[in-house]
């Protein structure tokens, strides 16, 4: 099994891809670091990570001839799993509207990645920090997850699917924040497993074994 965490200059991914390694060293399998369309189109699971803007994410994906196209042919045409983190999670939806700028994502999930204003003055954007994971439906990769759960955030924007029973989990923030999202062979989360430390490690190694 290769998993191929997408290298697209969105960020470092040193900590992401040493979480996978340590998951994958019990799951079994190989963690790959990559922008290369031929090395992402061969793979058996991928993962797409994404930190900053939504633009600059989508940008940065263009930017490396074939890749946006490796990764939608491998994910939709042929169903390999497929995991978003944060902006990655972002850019499945179908747009994203972030400092004026309108970008097409994927269009996985259709719906629009929207600022959010907490209902509570006191709370600060971004949203940063430890928050519960409310767990809204079952899913193999939430398993062994429980209602309340923490999970490390950091962003100001969240996506808001047009189909609601797409949202697995959420978390409260002066308001509801999509945490999860899901559908057939693909999963997105908004926090970062990463840095979640038991909770984002299981995560992983549920995604590592998952057979959608």
């Amino acid at each position: 099994m290769t998993c191929v965490i997408v290298d697209y200059n969105s960020g470092n991914l040193r900590s992401a891809a040493k979480s996978f390694e340590r998951m994958a060293a019990e799951t079994g399998g190989k963690i790959i670091v990559s922008s290369d369309p031929d090395v992402v189109v061969k793979a058996d699971r991928i993962v797409l990570p994404g930190v900053g803007a939504f633009k600059d994410c989508r940008d940065g994906l263009g930017g490396y001839s074939g890749l946006f196209e490796a990764i939608e042919q491998r994910v939709i045409s042929e169903g390999a799993p497929f995991l978003g983190i944060c902006v990655g999670m972002q850019l499945m939806a179908g747009l994203g509207r972030e400092h004026g700028h309108e970008t097409n994502g994927f269009g996985w999930i259709p719906g629009e990645v929207v600022e959010f204003q907490p209902n509570d003055p006191a709370l600060k954007i971004p949203h940063m920090g430890w928050n519960e994971l409310l767990i809204d439906q079952p899913h193999p990769v939430l398993t062994g997850l429980d209602h309340g759960d923490h999970a490390y955030f950091v962003h100001s924007y969240h996506l808001v699917p047009e189909d609601h029973s797409q949202v697995l989990a959420h978390a409260d923030y002066g308001g509801k924040i999509t945490a999860v999202v899901g559908r057939d062979n693909m999963i997105g989360t908004q926090f970062h497993p990463e840095k979640s430390q038991k909770t984002g490690l299981r995560l992983i190694r549920n995604f590592l074994a998952w057979k959608p």
